[in-house]
């Protein structure tokens, strides 16, 4: 019995992204305004702050599609994809900061690291895969991967 199409879809606007960016610009108008900051200062740290702005505003979408035969995956203007039967495993990894990253590796042992925006929660990932007959190996919290 063929299993259901895994689809995943992340946008880049998202409510944390616009009240973290609200909170930062805040936060700099509140020092220029109450603390008398210099206009410069301010303007260097929220020159960091642009890159979350632009992905406010361009909302790329990131995802993955799984099915019988095929993982295929994209974030923003990238995309890749690889046939089940090239696939060994699924390898997930448990960083420091709780984070999951998910690995492909195919038979012939190169390592294919899923973008982190466009990886499921792995649980999900891994139970999708799992329907598929590939075999997923858990590794947490290693400093080299």
């Amino acid at each position: 019995m063929a299993a259901e199409t895994f689809q995943y879809r992340r946008r880049g606007r998202s409510r944390a992204a616009l009240l973290t960016v609200g909170l930062v610009w805040l936060a700099l108008l509140a020092a220029i305004v109450l603390l008398d900051a210099a206009w410069w200062l301010v303007a260097i740290i929220g020159f960091f702050s642009l890159p979350a702005i632009w992905e406010l505003i361009s909302n790329p979408e990131a995802g993955l599609d799984l099915d019988d035969s095929t993982v295929r995956w994209f974030s923003g203007r990238r995309e890749a994809k690889m046939t089940l039967s090239e696939l060994a495993k699924l390898r997930l990894d448990t960083r420091l900061d709780f984070s999951v990253r998910a690995t492909l590796i195919p038979h012939e042992g190169r390592k294919i690291r899923l973008p982190y925006e466009c990886t499921p929660p792995h649980e999900a990932l891994e139970q999708a895969f799992a329907a598929r007959g590939i075999a997923s190996e858990r590794h947490h919290f290693s400093l080299i991967g």
